[in-house]
């Protein structure tokens, strides 16, 4: 997939997102003011808050896809992963918003009475917000875009926070009206923990933390399928926004000429670029097959 077609798809998820999440901000503002729920407007003034996290994202994959340039000569991805970061204090911040405002309801007692309009929000939310979770995340996935993932992370817990929001607001509506401050409780530690685990994903990627086992596993069979190759004597790969950076240590016949090896080294750097869409990156680093060497390494 080339550069721009990876962001072009990127752009239209977050132009989609911001949409429609403005649109049931308002649905659910209104209905939670004028439907007499705290749960529902609480669930409003959350999807307010996605605004924060959709804008930061849209700033982020136009910085994200600028190239490498002599001041960042591993390129702006990490911008992606900022904005994740964002995202997560964003979310857990609301989550807190929430938490500690049904909390008081209930010490005050102060409960109301929802309305027909309030579950009509509910139900409406939960319907577009897994619709949004489910496309965002095949393209996060597709393109390994740590924003939009955190993005579609967001929609997700949208949408199970306004099940726990409907079970409050229908148990309110039926007469129990200690339910919908109980409800929008329920919200804020569904929202707490989608925020916890973005934000620990977030931190990981900017930390240089590893990408999956199976990935690297997949590039030494590649690497090692080469001919020539004896050995991949060490590999490391580590995110930096929709790309992965590798870095490559091979063993090689230590009487093989500059040359020959930089073929080696050279095709299988090909073949890792046409094999893995996501590399942004190919580092690599030639070894005596079967000499001993000690790397040096301060970290």
């Amino acid at each position: 997939m080339q550069r721009n077609e990876r962001f072009n798809k990127a752009d239209k998820i977050i132009r989609t997102g911001f949409l429609v999440n403005a649109a049931l901000m308002l649905i659910k503002l209104a209905a939670g003011y004028w439907g007499q729920s705290d749960a529902v407007f609480a669930d409003g003034i959350e999807s307010a808050s996605d605004f924060i996290a959709i804008c930061s994202t849209m700033l982020a994959l136009r910085w994200g896809r600028q190239p490498f340039d002599e001041q960042h000569p591993y390129g702006h991805g990490r911008a992606e992963s900022l904005a994740a970061l964002l995202i997560s204090l964003v979310i857990c911040s609301t989550g807190i918003w929430i938490l500690a405002d049904s909390v008081m309801s209930v010490i005050n007692q102060d409960f109301k009475s929802p309305g027909w309009l309030a579950i009509s929000a509910t139900v409406v939310t939960i319907v577009i917000k897994n619709l949004l979770y489910s496309y965002s995340k095949a393209v996060g996935e597709q393109l390994e875009s740590p924003s939009l993932l955190a993005i579609a992370q967001d929609h997700r817990k949208d949408a199970l926070t306004s099940v726990a929001t409907l079970v409050g607001v229908s148990g309110a509506y039926m007469g129990w009206n200690v339910m919908d401050p109980l409800a929008a409780g329920l919200t804020s530690v569904f929202i707490l923990y989608v925020g916890w685990s973005t934000f620990r994903s977030a931190v990981h990627d900017l930390m240089d933390g590893s990408v999956k086992g199976e990935y690297i596993r997949e590039i030494t069979a590649l690497a090692e399928g080469v001919k020539y190759v004896d050995h991949v004597h060490q590999i490391r790969a580590r995110r930096s926004g929709q790309y992965i950076i590798i870095d490559l240590k091979l063993e090689m016949n230590p009487e093989m000429t500059v040359k020959q090896s930089h073929d080696v080294a050279k095709e299988v750097k090909r073949l890792i670029f046409e094999q893995f869409s996501n590399v942004g990156d190919v580092m690599i680093h030639i070894n005596p097959h079967n000499e001993d060497h000690k790397d040096m390494i301060r970290l």
